[in-house]
């Protein structure tokens, strides 16, 4: 069984800057696509940004410019660093890693508070 464990959220003023790292544990981390999503109180989950093999990047066009997603894939570790950080960006952050076109190779974290506040 994969195990995802995201660390790194907190409250912070706006403005200010966090970094999530999500630490997967398989030996094929190479192969996942690995990204962050994240869920507001009374909303539903989102895409926050995705990063896979070659280090193809996605992101939510709320966050292009201010967040930043890369992985090594010798600590098999995916980061999110967020600048300017606004209060809507307050959520859960979870962290999500998949085989495109294998259901069942599709994990979730637990989540981590982000709190941007002043």
């Amino acid at each position: 069984q994969v195990q995802v464990a995201e660390s790194g959220g907190g409250l912070v003023q706006p403005g200010g800057s966090l970094r999530l790292s999500c630490a997967v544990s398989t030996y094929m981390f190479s192969i996942y696509v690995t990204g962050w999503y994240r869920q507001a109180p009374g909303k539903q989950r989102e895409l926050v940004a995705t990063i896979m093999r070659g280090d193809r990047t996605n992101y939510a066009d709320s966050v292009k410019g201010r967040f930043t997603i890369s992985r090594d894939t010798a600590k098999n570790t995916v980061y999110l660093q967020m600048n300017s950080l606004k209060p809507e960006d307050t959520a859960v952050y979870y962290c999500n890693a998949r085989i495109p076109g294998k259901h069942e190779y599709d994990y979730w974290g637990q989540g981590t508070q982000v709190t941007v506040s002043s």
